[in-house]
């Protein structure tokens, strides 16, 4: 009963005109013209509607099976896998010396937007491959990009990570898992992982763990951690697979959402693995991984709304329920269409004016790696403070879009039939993994801020500050853009002085606030971005150039934005001032 578009006229907005792709002065974004980057958008979109998307459903249903040690995945999902992997999405972005494509990421990411909102868990297969991928290429050797890189990136074969163990989640330095070398220069790995997601399946030949364990004379903590590589099955010189690992399923999760997706308890019973990156260093090399997979999280969370919103936007339309207070709209049917009461709007304005701005960011935030890809520093400091802000805020407020759009439905929302349920069971995971969401906040407050002397978080508020004057010009978008955007970069930066000044002598005041600095830094990117998209809307109104409506709709929509949620910029930073002793005076004994 659901349906999904790919929002295809507002990515190309965003690549075009907002971020202006060919005139970036990046390696090869001189090609990415409008029709260039359309027939790439274009392709995925049909493939996401035409065949993602009716196999969302019978993934949630069925779910995945494990019969005598191989994990069976849902009806339809191999010949899917299969149609992305000979389209040659997998590698869209990857390098070309591997048999990718070479396209920039952010390309790569506004496809994965497509299939994330068309089938959230079947595109977990190939998005933790990537993240694998992106950590052999940054860290491994010339042989070991030689065997594993072609066929990771063409998804023949897929890849994991492998980090958390049943005592321990965040703390990694608790982990078990340990790494015996060998003389031939392997190591045997031996221990348990849980919550492995695409841990194993049946769509691709090989399954390329990476797998964080601890090998002699590495000491305590994370400092004694190493990354290794762990194939299911071992690779012959030729390329050719080989015997088959001590690597087994012990048994599938069963979980709230993401159904068709095998989240696996992993068993390495002295399974062969290879050292990526340094020893005793596996943290650096996992984060590579890690930092990716944060930002692919953040776009499940607002791509996941995405599908919720445009089902919600056709209920509305359809479903008839009173009349409007103003006066009939459907004056020969028995009611109006719930569309036009305030409060259904209300829910729809909320949905779309965060979708619109977590796009946006979620673009930025891709042209900000494709741009440290080239060497700019800048642009890495600035994606590495961001990291944490985009995947807490957007799979927070991607979550609580999903609830509105189920809540547009009334009682059919919470009946199966009609699939909103599915969306907000689905989204709910983006909270919680690859590092939930308070850890995305303390990362933040207690990392992020003062990494490199602070000069990351300076750098945006000067590139706030920047935009600001820059348009200032304009009292149209003064009175709906920058005023509201100025007095929320305010409130952050009093935050940021608020940690600075209390956190060193009571820390507590600084953690028992991240949450709310989070959120803070949150809306204040999104208003960045919708002050960029007025600026964008109005250049091609007044050139004439575009369609009107869209134009005109996102000023609207960004007005919405600025007025109605902008402002909550406020209530964090009270609640930030208020205080770690509110927070910690009731006695942990009297909960």
């Amino acid at each position: 009963m659901t349906r999904y578009t790919a929002p295809i006229q507002d990515m190309q907005f965003l690549l075009h005109d907002v971020l202006k792709l060919p005139q970036s002065g990046l390696p090869g974004h001189d090609e990415l013209d409008r029709d260039f980057t359309a027939a790439i958008l274009d392709a995925a979109g049909q493939l996401a509607s035409d065949v993602l998307e009716p196999l969302n459903r019978v993934g949630d249903e069925q779910g995945c099976v494990l019969e005598n040690g191989v994990v069976r995945t849902p009806d339809g999902f191999k010949a899917a896998f299969d149609a992305v992997r000979e389209g040659g999405w997998t590698g869209l972005d990857c390098d070309p010396e591997y048999g990718g494509q070479g396209m920039p990421y952010v390309l790569g990411l506004a496809t994965g937007e497509m299939f994330v909102s068309a089938n959230l868990a079947f595109n977990m297969y190939q998005g933790l491959t990537h993240g694998a991928y992106s950590a052999i290429h940054a860290h491994g050797t010339d042989a070991q990009k030689r065997t594993y890189l072609p066929k990771m990136v063409s998804c023949e074969w897929t890849g994991t990570m492998n980090l958390t163990e049943p005592h321990c989640g965040t703390d990694l330095g608790l982990l078990r898992t340990k790494a015996e070398p060998q003389d031939d220069g392997s190591y045997l790995i031996t221990g348990q992982k849980i919550f492995i997601s695409a841990g194993d399946h049946d769509l691709a030949d090989n399954v390329i763990h990476l797998v964080l364990a601890k090998a002699p004379g590495g000491g305590e903590g994370t400092k004694g951690i190493s990354l290794f590589i762990v194939p299911k099955f071992l690779v012959n010189e030729d390329g050719s697979l080989g015997e088959r690992q001590p690597v087994s399923v012990g048994k599938l999760e069963e979980k709230m959402g993401i159904h068709g997706n095998a989240t696996c308890v992993m068993n390495y019973d002295g399974a062969k693995g290879w050292l990526l990156g340094d020893l005793h260093k596996g943290m650096r090399a996992m984060f590579t991984m890690m930092n990716e997979a944060r930002l692919g999280v953040g776009l499940q969370g607002y791509a996941a709304a995405e599908a919720a919103y445009q089902n919600a936007v056709d209920y509305a339309r359809d479903r008839l329920q009173g009349r409007a207070v103003t006066g009939a709209e459907n004056p020969s049917g028995p009611a109006d269409p719930i569309i036009v009461h305030p409060d259904v709007r209300r829910m729809l304005m909320d949905q779309r004016s965060f979708l619109e701005g977590a796009r946006a960011l979620a673009f930025w935030a891709a042209h900000m790696i494709d741009k440290a890809d080239a060497g700019d520093q800048d642009a890495h400091g600035l994606i590495s403070l961001m990291t944490p802000v985009i995947k807490g805020f957007l799979t927070d407020k991607g979550f609580d879009g999903t609830v509105q759009a189920q809540q547009v439905y009334g009682g059919h929302g919470y009946i199966e039939e009609w699939g909103m349920s599915q969306f907000v069971r689905d989204a709910r995971i983006a909270m919680i993994y690859e590092g939930a969401n308070g850890i995305q906040a303390l990362d933040l407050v207690g990392r992020k801020l003062a990494l490199d002397g602070g000069r990351h978080v300076m750098a945006f508020f000067e590139m706030v500050k920047g935009f600001i004057r820059e348009h200032e010009g304009d009292e149209e978008l003064k009175a709906d853009f920058l005023d509201p955007l100025k007095a929320a970069s305010k409130d952050l930066q009093a935050a940021s002085m608020f940690f600075m000044e209390r956190g060193m002598k009571t820390p507590n005041d600084a953690l028992a606030g991240s949450y709310d600095f989070m959120h803070l830094f949150g809306h204040v990117a999104l208003g960045l971005m919708w002050g960029r998209i007025a600026v964008a809307a109005k250049a091609a109104l007044a050139a004439g150039e575009g369609d009107e409506g869209f134009l005109r709709d996102k000023l609207t929509t960004g007005r919405y934005y600025m007025a109605r949620h902008l402002p909550m910029t406020g209530t964090h930073l009270a609640r930030i001032r208020s205080g770690g002793d509110v927070v910690m005076a009731l006695d942990a004994a009297r909960f």
